[in-house]
């Protein structure tokens, strides 16, 4: 096309180009339209270069879709429950944007619906993301669809976690967590490199899984062309099908075999836990053989369960403990091949996040740790409660896996009956802040509107509000609250907003290397292993990372510990090294990835690295800004005062346990047993009204004039959160109120003279004032000086109400015309009251005679004072020539 050609030309190439949108990537097709719109719209002529170089890339665009439409593999499906149901789910996806599918664990769903949805031509023109929400099941999950596809792992199926991404051009399906999908969100908020969206385990309703069900309900009606797929187990599907307008349900039967439920109501008998666990255990030794799992609330529960477990001597029995502070190996022991009977003892982890294999009898005691905020102590708490009515049939089906099994529920069935169907999800029981901060980040509007399946209450989202305006992240403009630049710079790091504060903070002391490395390992599980059998030789190991001043020291001495053994041994010794001093590799490697994430961020928002390593001051300054709600104050026995009236305790494996400084910050504060603080450190009170600027209140007491300072003083003491941090100074009162101190200038500095004013008017006012005082002490009256009030209100009338102090009051003063000067000179009528007239100074003599001698006398009306009336001054000197008539009168 030359330049000259024609109008009617362009128009054909810009129809023609419409037409190839239909055959391009769908990350493409909006940015192709974008520009299509703008060259129609244009008055000038397209340039022969853009369109053509617009042209070639529509049609590069269009031949990648070809390629991978000519290169999906051919797919196969295993005999599974699920298969059995292939065509009715294709024809729903087909024609449906939502579509519900239960089934039990077992059943296939995971795996077989991503590759039905290929098998349907979807993954081509834009990726099937399928979300899982641990970063092993996306990796498990992808290794598995990769093989039965027959393909290499990061081809045609990879998968993307927080630390790893294996997804190539090539790539159909992948395989990722429901916090990579959120993350990816910042950069695409159409999501447009999907075509088909798999939320993979939503009955767990995590945060983010609730997060994103709300978030897609929003996008749908955008992306008419988007299919979203929720699988779940068969634990209420219905209010996912109601959240999405009565999207059709699917319900796929599993593969469990038949479990007989026995119930025993522990609540009848005198034993307690640990003896009813026992006694079912000895109930199921009668049955056939076949593994045991037992759960438990928590570590402590599991420790004195194995230790009574193992008293009993069971013959060929081996009893296995499981919770999430196990080193990996111990936990790798229940996948292990084993002789004779298994006991395997375990938290709620084996209730849906893993399967133990082999088991084929369990012991419900009925009751689990469940993560609670609290809003009104501010503190996330982990009581133990009764688990609900899914949750125990959840428990109950883990022994019918693989044949048929046995539950004995430690309560009874009438127990079972009065509990709440399903678990409260993770939104109603959470501080939102992290969630809040995204949705503003994303520009999502009003959490109050945004459409959650289930909305959090009120008093959690103003919670959450709280706690991002106590780390400086959003403020109130008017038309609702808005992110800060601190508040878009949080959302951009990809840790904690409270760590991504201290991160920030960081900047100002020069210390961020060392802030990031701590709060990167705030945010795992401590790599510290203590195995329960070398729990002393474990303590020995870590001793040498110890600070006892800071559990944050001894996080960044860990790291220092391993970093330079690191430089010094071989990937080999260094993990051999982390095995004889109980350190977790994993965990470590973890760590190190997280620092890499932070430092990329901290590029993209402009924030260097200190060159110099930080001191302790810096570095927890920095830290302290992110938790100032996690200070604490010593108050007696080891009991620190928190903010609002909290009470606490340093957390007995904290470092710092024996150790009971005045003051401290926290990490966090977790409600077990008791509420504890965990990862401590020494603070100095001093350092948090500068970095709590925001949020402390000030409270004054005794304000009064002084004529040293020429103002009015005040007691004043500094409040963060309930705590006293300064608990007195003394400060000018004049921009706190100035209205008292107008007054008091003027009822101290000028009506009673207390001021180092030097002006013609204030002494000639005092001298006044002082001739009718003098007039009231001769003739004993309290009536002729007008009142205070009356002479503050003469200076009231004059003295312009900006006056506070001397220093304003010459300020003003200079700025007068003489005749406004001179108005500030009291007239005897101004001073003295109409008494006066009739009084003669005559009456009342100013001296006394006696012969020669001439004696001045002096006044004072106080009746219980000695020199009441009238006194007669004689010096020392002529005292013996004073005789003694004359006196009485």
């Amino acid at each position: 096309m030359s330049s000259s050609s024609s109008q009617p030309s362009v128009f054909l190439a810009n129809d023609a180009a419409y037409k190839l949108l239909d055959d391009v990537m769908r990350v493409d097709r909006f940015k192709f339209q974008q520009r299509l719109k703008r060259m129609a719209n244009s008055d000038k002529l397209p340039e022969n270069l853009k369109w053509l170089s617009l042209c070639q890339q529509i049609a590069a665009s269009a031949s990648k879709y070809q390629q991978r439409a000519n290169k999906v593999p051919k797919v196969e499906y295993p005999d599974l429950p699920v298969s059995n149901e292939q065509e009715l789910i294709q024809s729903t996806i087909a024609a449906h944007q939502v579509v519900i599918i239960a089934g039990e664990t077992g059943s296939g769903k995971t795996t077989q619906i991503p590759k039905m949805c290929l098998d349907m031509g979807r993954g081509v023109r834009g990726l099937i993301a399928h979300t899982q929400p641990r970063r092993l099941a996306a990796r498990s999950v992808a290794t598995r669809i990769a093989e039965e596809l027959n393909t290499p792992l990061g081809e045609q199926v990879g998968f993307k976690i927080r630390f790893s991404d294996s997804v190539s051009a090539n790539t159909y399906i992948k395989l990722m967590t429901d916090g990579m999908l959120l993350a990816e969100m910042q950069n695409d908020r159409f999501l447009n490199q999907y075509d088909t969206i798999i939320i993979d385990e939503a009955h767990e309703r995590s945060l983010n899984i609730d997060f994103l069900l709300g978030y897609l309900k929003q996008l749908l009606p955008k992306r008419p062309d988007l299919k979203v797929i929720i699988t779940s187990a068969t634990i209420d599907p219905q209010r996912f099908s109601k959240h999405f307008v009565d999207a059709p349900i699917i319900e796929v039967s599993g593969r469990t075999y038949p479990v007989e439920v026995r119930y025993r109501d522990s609540s009848k008998n005198d034993e307690d836990d640990i003896q009813n666990i026992i006694s079912a255990v000895d109930e199921l030794q009668h049955e056939k053989s076949g593994d045991i799992l037992v759960f438990l609330s928590g570590e402590r529960d599991i420790r004195e369960a194995q230790d009574a477990l193992q008293k009993q001597q069971y013959r060929n029995t081996e009893i296995v403990p499981l919770f999430a502070r196990l080193s990996a190996s111990e936990q790798n022991r229940i996948f292990q091949s084993h002789s004779g009977r298994r006991i395997v003892l375990a938290t709620n982890v084996a209730e849906t996040s893993l399967t133990v294999p082999g088991i084929k009898y369990v012991v419900d005691p009925g009751y689990a740790r469940i993560s609670r905020y609290s809003v009104r102590s501010k503190v996330q708490r982990l009581p133990i409660e009764p688990i609900s009515q899914a949750s125990a049939n959840q428990r109950a089906g883990r022994c019918g896996r693989t044949s048929d099994g046995i539950c004995i529920r430690l309560y009874s069935e009438e127990d079972f009956q009065n509990r709440a169907e399903f678990t409260d999800p993770e939104i109603l029981r959470t501080n939102l802040a992290s969630v809040i901060l995204q949705m503003l980040a994303l520009g999502l509007g009003n959490i109050s509107a945004f459409p959650f399946v289930q909305p959090p209450d009120s008093r959690n989202i103003k919670d959450g509000f709280s706690l991002l305006e106590e780390l400086g992240a959003v403020n109130n403009a008017g038309s609702g609250m808005k992110l800060t630049d601190i508040g878009k710079r949080i959302s951009r790091l990809p840790i904690d907003p409270r760590y991504a504060r201290m991160v920030l903070a960081a900047g100002q002391f020069d210390a961020v290397s060392q802030v990031m490395v701590i709060a990167a390992g705030l945010s795992i599980q401590d790599p510290r292993e203590r195995p329960q059998e070398k729990r002393q030789q474990a303590d020995e190991a870590h001793k040498c990372f110890v600070d006892d001043a800071s559990d944050f020291i001894t996080l960044l001495n860990l790291w220092d510990g391993v970093k330079q053994k690191k430089m010094e041994l071989s990937g080999s010794q260094l993990r051999k090294w982390c095995k004889t001093n109980f350190v977790n590799y994993m965990r470590m490697r973890e760590w190190q990835d997280i620092v890499s994430q932070i430092k990329q961020s901290l590029s993209d928002i402009g924030l260097g690295l200190n060159s110099t390593p930080a001191n302790y001051d810096a570095i927890h300054r920095s830290m302290a800004t992110g938790l100032l709600s996690h200070i604490g104050q010593l108050d007696k026995n080891r009991v620190y005062k928190g903010a609002r009236n909290s009470q606490f305790m340093i957390f007995p494996g904290s470092g710092m346990a024996k150790k009971t400084p005045k003051w401290i910050m926290a990490a966090e504060l977790v409600e077990t047993s008791k509420l504890f603080a965990r990862s401590a450190a020494r603070i100095d009170s001093a350092w948090l009204e500068p970095l709590a600027k925001h949020l402390v209140k000030y409270q004054h007491s005794e304000p009064q004039w002084s004529k040293k300072r020429g103002a009015v003083i005040a007691d004043e003491r500094v409040v963060l959160y309930g705590l006293t941090i300064v608990p007195k100074r003394i400060v000018t009162y004049s921009n706190i109120d100035p209205v008292v101190c107008h007054e008091l200038f003027i009822r101290e500095g000028l009506v009673n003279g207390l001021t180092q004013l030097n002006y013609s008017f204030i002494k000639h006012n005092q001298k006044l004032i002082a001739e009718v005082d003098e007039l009231e002490q001769k003739t004993r009256r309290r009536d002729l000086l007008v009142s205070d009030d009356e002479l503050v209100s003469f200076y009231q009338q004059r003295i312009a109400p900006q006056v506070v102090s001397e220093a304003s009051f010459k300020k003003w003063f200079k700025g007068q015309d003489d005749k406004s000067q001179a108005s500030l000179k009291f007239q005897r009528e101004d001073v003295a009251s109409e008494r006066v007239e009739g009084i003669s100074e005559h009456d009342f003599p100013s001296v006394w005679r006696q012969d020669t001698l001439t004696l001045p006398l002096s006044y004072h009306f106080e009746p219980t004072a000695e020199d009441d009336g009238v006194s007669v001054l004689i010096p020392l000197p002529v005292l013996n020539q004073v005789k003694s008539y004359g006196f009485d009168w």
